[in-house]
């Protein structure tokens, strides 16, 4: 009798994808990434500092996964666009994106500085259309290509010192 986890190993094989997700070094974002490394895609880890999806990046190919970095600021739509042609240029193009980058800053509603609901707006909502629409002509272009975003329950609930926070990821 064949081991279960072969079963499900061919359904899950990702071999020869390239999986890119975005807030990649540590917590979800690190989790989804080993996971689809396991499953053998190549994975891309995104993130803002070097340092932190290097060491990501070793944990991952310590286990013998293919796993490259590529910083860059997901709220930069210049950056995105160079990145995902460097990422393109290196290891091909993106055949599966995560777009789980996210950030949460708390004020009370009535006293939210518009310069941190910009950045949680920024980085929680506009990013994941920035780098979709950076990886879309590809994937079009292949007639194939998956696009998951990382959403929240919270989008459902209100709670008065994240509504920058509930707003985006009910947008998603």
């Amino acid at each position: 009798m064949s081991d279960p986890a072969d079963a499900v190993a061919r359904w899950f094989d990702l071999s020869g994808r390239v999986a890119l997700v975005t807030g990649a070094s540590r917590g979800l974002g690190f989790a989804i990434a080993r996971g689809l490394a396991a499953a053998g895609a190549r994975v891309v880890l995104n993130g803002r500092d070097a340092k932190a999806l290097d060491e990501a990046a070793d944990k991952i190919a310590r286990v013998n996964a293919a796993v490259d970095t590529a910083p860059f600021d997901v709220t930069d739509q210049d950056a995105v666009q160079d990145g995902i042609a460097a990422i393109a240029a290196r290891v091909g193009p993106v055949d599966i994106l995560v777009n789980n980058a996210g950030i949460q800053i708390r004020h009370p509603y009535v006293e939210f500085p518009k310069r941190d609901w910009d950045a949680v707006i920024a980085t929680n909502l506009t990013a994941p259309h920035l780098v979709s629409q950076a990886v879309l002509p590809a994937m079009i272009e292949r007639q194939r290509g998956k696009i998951i975003h990382v959403a929240s329950l919270l989008a459902e609930f209100g709670r008065r010192t994240v509504v920058p926070y509930i707003a985006a990821k009910g947008g998603l």
